[in-house]
């Protein structure tokens, strides 16, 4: 038998052998991301916990703010995804506006 090494459930293991394999890692996953400390906008210190759903404060600068739900912003993708299609605008449509106006 292979062992396969696998993300951890963390507290997704409260549900037990309830909801699937699926679901329980993408909540981890959620969750996970939303209880880290995030960077504060303001002071740059790693000192920002979820007070409710999209309230943030600030444990060093007291600054409270809102932003996304589960994290304060959208995380960058860096990366390209194989097989995914980029949108690209063709340079000759850009030109002929631009003479037109």
């Amino acid at each position: 038998m292979v062992k396969l090494k696998i993300e951890k459930l963390g507290s997704a293991k409260r549900f037990g052998a309830r909801y699937g394999r699926k679901p329980k890692y993408e909540f981890a996953k959620i969750e996970k991301e939303q209880r880290k400390r995030h960077k504060c906008p303001y002071c740059n210190n790693v000192a920002v916990k979820r007070i409710a759903m999209g309230i943030w404060h600030c444990r060093k600068c007291d600054a409270k703010f809102t932003g996304k739900a589960y994290t304060i912003a959208k995380p960058i993708m860096t990366e390209a995804v194989p097989g995914e299609k980029t949108e690209e605008i063709p340079e000759e449509i850009g030109e002929d506006a631009e003479e037109g106006a």
